[in-house]
């Protein structure tokens, strides 16, 4: 019976010890859970985090993007601003060359013409309409200038004076279509001898002047030089008007022509000489 009894008590204590083991590791068990409504918390924080950090994170991305793009559109246009200023100096630089070229033209034909009085001016007017007919330069009647002096461009004769002003005249150039406002007494320098004839006409399309009035017994040959005779009693001798680039019988077969190629570009006229014989030579 005592040997029962001690049996007993030894199941008892380890039974007691197995329960307190196993409260003791739920107990730590449960310690290391949240509580469920922690859980949901914690749960509803990061999903609610979760969703607006993205729009957020976009906003900012969006924000970032635009600032970028103002950016790259003000250096754009920074640099737009800059090519447009470096064409304009293209533009600029080209047109001092071209323009420095046209006085240094004129001060050279300025040197071959010492035997004649000299007026030098700039063009200041061409109405595209006429073109080919007309310019306006500034130089007036103060200046001593007369209808009926001579204007030469750049290596050659452009025209006359048919209208003046006290500021300004009218040129009427040797280009223009109306035949009966152009003429002017030439002669070839030609190795047999001069050839006489007269500047009667321009043609737009090859724009080559027209000596007609050549008899048919002259040989004028390509690459002869064409000025002025005197003979007509208004314009100076001598005065270069162009060369002979081709010859052929007129329409009639009784005198020869010849097409002369302009010694002035009378395309582009930004300086003229205005010129008139020597006093004691007259007109």
């Amino acid at each position: 019976m005592h040997q029962f009894f001690s049996n007993k008590k030894l199941i008892i204590l380890l039974v007691s010890v197995i329960v307190c083991m196993g409260l003791i590791a739920y107990s730590i068990k449960e310690r290391a859970k949240l509580p469920i409504v922690q859980q949901f918390t914690n749960d509803i924080t990061a999903i609610t985090g979760r969703i607006f950090s993205k729009p957020a994170n976009g906003v900012v991305s969006f924000i970032d993007s635009v600032e970028e793009l103002k950016n790259t559109y003000e250096e754009n246009q920074l640099l737009k601003s800059k090519i447009d200023k470096l064409y304009e100096t293209q533009v600029e630089l080209a047109d001092l060359k071209q323009d420095n070229k046209k006085m240094q033209e004129q001060l050279e034909l300025t040197s071959t013409l010492s035997n004649y009085n000299q007026i030098t001016g700039s063009v200041i007017g061409r109405n595209p309409d006429s073109w080919i007919d007309q310019i306006i330069v500034d130089k007036g009647s103060k200046n001593g200038i007369e209808k009926g002096m001579s204007v030469m461009a750049g290596n050659g004769l452009v025209g006359r004076i048919v209208e003046v002003s006290p500021t300004s005249s009218k040129v009427q150039l040797i280009t223009t279509v109306d035949s009966k406002k152009n003429r002017v007494a030439a002669l070839v320098q030609s190795e047999s001898g001069q050839i006489h004839g007269i500047i009667n006409g321009y043609d737009k399309e090859t724009k080559r002047l027209k000596m007609d009035q050549i008899t048919t017994d002259a040989e004028p040959k390509k690459g002869d030089k064409v000025v002025t005779s005197g003979l007509g009693g208004i314009t100076p001798s001598t005065l270069l008007i162009g060369t002979v680039d081709e010859v052929k019988l007129d329409a009639h077969g009784l005198s020869k022509v010849a097409y002369i190629t302009p010694a002035a570009d009378t395309n582009d006229i930004r300086y003229v000489t205005i010129i008139q014989r020597e006093a004691e030579s007259g007109e």
